[in-house]
């Protein structure tokens, strides 16, 4: 009797919130993946040797290291794989930064299951057509410029080059989401 194999395409997820993980490893498996997750980059090299996953899903702010490494080092032991980029700091450089370091893709979060598979199986006719992160709302804008600037102690000037913006237009658009409030 002749044994049919199946060939499970192997699937790792990097994410620090665990929660995200248990919703969206199960419905990646649902869809025919065999799924791994780990929630920091520390946790994901050693399965990222150990399992040289045919497809991948880093988030891009993990604890430590970024998850910008993890696309570079996958991308350097097995350059095939199929790697998606997630981020709730979604800009066009980190989208274009994932791009030139192998990813495929660069969505914005929240992102769903169909969403992400989607991403895996996109072709891009040119650099021009990738799929770009979802623009903010501006209560979403507000938040974040907010949480990077706590995050900078309040420093205009930090949180200015963080964001790869000029100064004056942060000012401008953190006066202008306080006026609204």
């Amino acid at each position: 009797m002749q044994t049919l194999e199946i060939n499970i395409p192997t699937l790792l997820l990097v994410d620090d919130d665990i929660t995200f993980c248990d919703v969206l490893g199960p419905a990646l498996e649902r869809r025919g993946y065999a799924v791994r997750c780990a929630h920091s980059a520390e946790e994901a090299l050693p399965l990222l040797h150990e399992m040289q996953p045919e497809y991948a899903i880093f988030d891009l702010k993990l604890p430590g290291t970024s998850g910008m490494v993890l696309v570079d080092f996958l991308h350097r032991i097995k350059p095939d794989a199929r790697v998606v980029v997630l981020s709730g700091y979604a800009s066009v450089a980190t989208a274009v930064d994932a791009v030139r370091l192998g990813a495929i893709q660069f969505l914005s979060k929240p992102a769903n299951a169909d969403e992400v598979v989607a991403a895996f199986t996109y072709k891009p006719q040119a650099q021009a057509d990738l799929f770009l992160p979802r623009p903010f709302s501006g209560q979403q804008e507000a938040e974040y410029l907010k949480r990077v600037l706590h995050e900078h102690d309040g420093n205009i000037s930090q949180t200015a080059r963080t964001l790869k913006m000029h100064r004056r237009t942060l000012q401008r658009k953190l006066s202008k989401f306080q006026a609204k409030t």
